[in-house]
């Protein structure tokens, strides 16, 4: 009995089952020291299948820029963002005070136009998409004060504006193309020209707002023959451009077309800013 008692005090009497947790952990250790993914990542197949969709990642990411860059060339808009407070200052100063300015050339630096920063007479974009966004919260003002405002209304007048100034600036694409007129005026400068005329707009909504309809009319009169004399003399140097070179006027079919064409896009302002703003004053 007395061995039989020391036999059982050794083995540990306290336990009632044995103790198999240890030999699992045992057998569970190797399988617990990797996860199912460890194998599939350290495969040879699956690094050369991530590698390979990484590059078609990168080649449609290539194909997406250029394209992109055909239809919107990114690069050639930073050039006409590239502006400062002494520039928008000097511009704005520009389309509302044209008559005592003499030099129209834009400046050349090695065949390629300077930035607008240096240069007043380079189009920019900066100021026409801030007169849009302007003359849309103006537009929002003057609708406000006369309890008309809803933002239906406030969308209808941002969209018709912004529709007027695509079918202008196709309309000037489609005359250039039937004139055969060999100019570089491109795209975004026709744009550009276009949206300078939001900033007579404003001014006018502007002293409509402070002033009344008296205000309004003389303003919009002062900015529309300030705006027609801007665009003379901006694109008769595009237009006229072999006539500017010789400093002559040369008369012919083809110059007295691109003169008409010339003085029907500066006419075209004056029209489309008071068909856009003479409802916001009442």
């Amino acid at each position: 009995m007395r061995l039989r008692n020391s036999s059982m005090d050794g083995s540990d009497g306290s336990q009632l089952f044995e103790d198999t947790s240890r030999a699992g952990n045992q057998q569970a250790g190797p399988q617990a020291a990797g996860f199912p993914g460890q194998s599939l990542l350290s495969d040879p197949m699956s690094n050369l299948a991530m590698a390979y969709g990484s590059s078609l990642a990168s080649q449609g990411r290539e194909m997406v820029d250029k394209n992109l860059d055909r239809f919107i060339p990114i690069s050639k808009l930073k050039y006409y963002f590239a502006v400062d407070t002494v520039y928008v200052g000097k511009k704005l100063g520009l389309l509302v005070f044209p008559y005592m300015h003499e030099n129209w050339e834009v400046s050349y630096q090695q065949d390629t136009p300077v930035a607008p920063r240096f240069d007043v007479n380079a189009p920019d974009l900066y100021i026409p998409a801030m007169g849009f966004i302007t003359y849309v919260l103006v537009a929002g003002l003057a609708l406000g004060t006369q309890n008309r405002f809803s933002p239906e209304l406030l969308g209808v007048q941002a969209s018709s504006a912004l529709v007027w100034l695509i079918m202008e600036v196709l309309a000037v694409l489609l005359s250039l193309y039937l004139v055969t007129v060999n100019t570089d005026l491109t795209t975004i400068d026709l744009l550009a020209f276009s949206g300078y005329k939001y900033v007579g707009m404003i001014v006018g909504v502007v002293a409509g707002l402070l002033f009344g309809k008296p205000a309004y009319y003389l303003s919009l009169l002062w900015c529309c023959v300030a705006i027609f004399v801007f665009m003379i003399r901006t694109l008769r140097l595009k237009l006229l451009s072999e006539a500017a070179a010789e400093g002559r006027l040369v008369r012919g079919a083809r110059n007295q077309l691109r003169m008409y064409l010339t003085m029907s896009i500066a006419a075209a302002q004056p029209i489309f800013m008071y068909w856009l703003t003479y409802h916001l004053i009442r």
